[in-house]
């Protein structure tokens, strides 16, 4: 079985609010929130296209949206999330 490996921040000053896989940083993971939505955005293995996990804070139903953009695939997320 391969090793997993982990999401690193690089160390910059500011820090950042963007990991990247380990040895791949193309690979990218951001996390945002608000009151009411967790927001998991996943970019490609190789940088191209988004997943974003979009996941309600009080009842923790969740949905996955996905788009060339990060904001196509955050917003097909929430509205699926929303109904």
């Amino acid at each position: 079985m391969p090793r997993w490996t982990s999401f690193v921040a690089p160390d910059t000053e500011p820090p950042v609010r963007t990991l990247h896989e380990d040895g791949n940083p193309r690979h990218r993971l951001r996390v945002e929130h608000d009151d009411r939505i967790l927001l998991v955005h996943l970019s490609g293995e190789d940088g191209p296209g988004w997943t974003c996990l979009a996941v309600d804070r009080d009842t923790r139903v969740w949905a996955v949206g996905q788009g060339t953009r990060q904001i196509d695939a955050a917003e097909a997320a929430v509205g699926q999330l929303r109904g």
